[in-house]
C-alpha cells in the first residue's frame, strides 16, 4: 500500500513540474479539464488530458 502512495506522489510531483511544458502542447486546456481558483490558489483538474496521456502511454507500452 505504501508503495502506491509513493508512486502516486512522485507521479504528481513530476506532472506538476511538466505542467508548463504540457500547456504549450495544448494539454490542460481541453474540454473536460477544469481550472478554478480556491483560497487564493489556482487548482487544475486535467481529466481529459489525463485520459489522452494514458491512452498514448498505453499505446507506446504495447508497441514496445
Amino acid at each position: 500500500m505504501i508503495r502506491w502512495v509513493i508512486v502516486v506522489f512522485l507521479a504528481l510531483v513530476v506532472l506538476n513540474g511538466l505542467t508548463p511544458w504540457l500547456r504549450k502542447l495544448g494539454l490542460g486546456r481541453l474540454p473536460g479539464d477544469f481550472r478554478f481558483r480556491l483560497l487564493g490558489r489556482d487548482w487544475d483538474i486535467p481529466l481529459a488530458s489525463t485520459l489522452i496521456l494514458s491512452a498514448l502511454l498505453n499505446w507506446l507500452v504495447h508497441l514496445v
